[in-house]
């Protein structure tokens, strides 16, 4: 079973306003950042490399280094099995990424058959490519997938968020604020969309792609 899909801007809603009755500070922090994106993204190759090429850079670097990417045409398997490693570096891809994105090209993964796995099941198949950490995985389950009910406490921004929201001494570690986001089954990747959102406004800058 997959549980719930979101699927339209009224999915992300229902999902909020759930939060909202459940939280009261969800429900200030959905207040000040209403509307909150769909964040829909379409699944496969392209976007697990997309994630790779995300990871441990700025929003802004990210960004362009997929555009160069895409414009090198290597979103797809054989794109980055036939190109150089010269040509990868170019693009601004470090050696690991690069290392990376190669073990995706030849991993035989069934993208069709993630859309029916459930949650952990999809996470676990992912995680087994080098260069695919959980977080990776995790999001790729909520934008590609549309799992309503993943989350991701291994990202920064949702820890930030969680502690000013939150009023916290410290940032929550992952351990720590996956117990916290237990609270908001069956909507934690909603959950994660009032976080980030939240962190845009109090931060003044994007906290995921």
């Amino acid at each position: 079973m997959t549980g719930r899909i979101i699927e339209t801007l009224a999915d992300v809603e229902e999902g909020a306003a759930f939060l909202a009755r459940l939280c009261p500070r969800m429900a200030d922090a959905y207040d000040s950042t209403r509307p909150l994106p769909l964040r829909r993204r379409p699944d496969g190759f392209g976007e697990l490399l997309n994630a790779i090429v995300s990871q441990q850079v700025s929003v802004a670097s990210a960004s362009a280094i997929w555009g160069r990417v895409e414009a090198a045409g290597l979103n797809d398997p054989q794109g980055v099995r036939d190109a150089s490693e010269e040509s990868m570096r170019a693009l601004g891809l470090s050696r690991q990424k690069i290392r990376y994105a190669r073990a995706l090209a030849v991993a035989d993964i069934d993208y069709e058959a993630l859309r029916h796995a459930p949650d952990e099941d999809v996470i676990r198949t992912l995680v087994e490519v080098p260069g695919i950490g959980r977080w990776t995985a995790e999001i790729y389950a909520m934008f590609s997938l549309g799992r309503a009910d993943v989350f991701a406490p291994g990202d920064l921004a949702l820890q930030e968020a969680a502690r000013l929201l939150y009023g916290l001494p410290a940032r929550p570690t992952e351990r720590a604020l996956r117990a916290r986001a237990e609270a908001w089954q069956p909507w934690r990747s909603v959950a994660a969309r009032i976080l980030w959102a939240y962190y845009r406004v109090a931060k003044q800058r994007e906290g995921i792609r």
